[in-house]
């Protein structure tokens, strides 16, 4: 055996295309949005939704867009100029603490995905499919009388979804709405740190890093925490642990349950 060898090389990451997108468009849509979603396994703050719209005559994606989770906050930041250009309308949409707490992650993912819809629908009207990442369809409405729902949750139509797993790595649309949700949500919780600075959300964005964990034990949450979960200095989370029990989420979903949840974009 040669302990020597040199280590296999990796392949050359993809860059996100408009492939699947363009699948989709010929199939019947006039308008495709791509969405993601950021901000589920936090324990603070909002969870929020991005959207971008595109149709057949959308040409390929700026250079260097990416799966936010794959690009440094300096790199996201560079793409915004760029992405605000791209597309024909883009929007991200937000359910707060306090909605979360109320309804569930699942239906304030819901909320907060039908409020960008609806934000994009003003400029280019409803769009025909919606191309979301992940296995798990959120956005639907359940077909059972929904017990989880806000009295002023948007009435608008949900368009058609079309499921794909790892969407925010292969295609652009999806990526686009992953770097522009991240990028917004991160920025309302470095203005939110001010406001609470001992919790360090300026660094970890609202999720569970030793510093965030240290503050809660100490202090105990804040009015903008997440108080349904189970968070260090309380007895909540049995209402969510009910709620999301046999649905497939991911580990982001489940660590934050138990009150471990380290944000999955960056390391702290």
């Amino acid at each position: 055996m040669n302990l020597l060898a040199a280590p296999r090389a990796t392949a050359p990451r993809v860059a996100p295309h408009l492939r699947h997108e363009r699948l989709l468009l010929r199939d019947g849509a006039r308008l495709l949005a791509g969405m993601d979603e950021v901000g589920r396994g936090s324990l603070a703050g909002p969870v929020s939704v991005g959207v971008v719209v595109v149709d057949v005559t959308t040409r390929s994606a700026p250079k260097g867009v990416a799966d936010s989770k794959l690009l440094a906050p300096a790199a996201r930041t560079r793409l915004l100029p760029a992405l605000g250009r791209w597309g024909l309308a883009r929007a991200v949409g937000h359910a707060s603490a306090a909605e979360i707490d109320e309804v569930g992650i699942i239906a304030a993912l819901r909320l907060a995905g039908t409020r960008a819809l609806g934000a994009v629908a003003t400029s280019v009207g409803p769009v025909d499919v919606v191309l979301l990442d992940g296995s798990h369809d959120w956005l639907s409405r359940p077909a059972q009388a929904d017990l989880f729902t806000l009295d002023d949750e948007p009435t608008l139509p949900v368009p058609r979804v079309h499921m794909r797993v790892k969407a925010d790595r292969t295609c652009a649309s999806v990526a686009a709405a992953s770097v522009l949700a991240k990028c917004e949500r991160d920025a309302m919780m470095v203005g939110l740190s001010a406001e609470h600075p001992a919790y360090r959300w300026d660094e970890n964005k609202g999720y569970a890093s030793p510093e965030h964990m240290a503050a809660l034990r100490e202090l105990g949450p804040s009015v903008l925490h997440r108080r349904s979960w189970r968070l260090p200095g309380t007895t909540g989370g049995e209402g969510l642990v009910d709620e999301v029990a046999g649905l497939p989420v991911d580990d982001d979903v489940d660590a934050a349950l138990l009150g471990l949840a380290s944000d999955p974009d960056e390391a702290f």
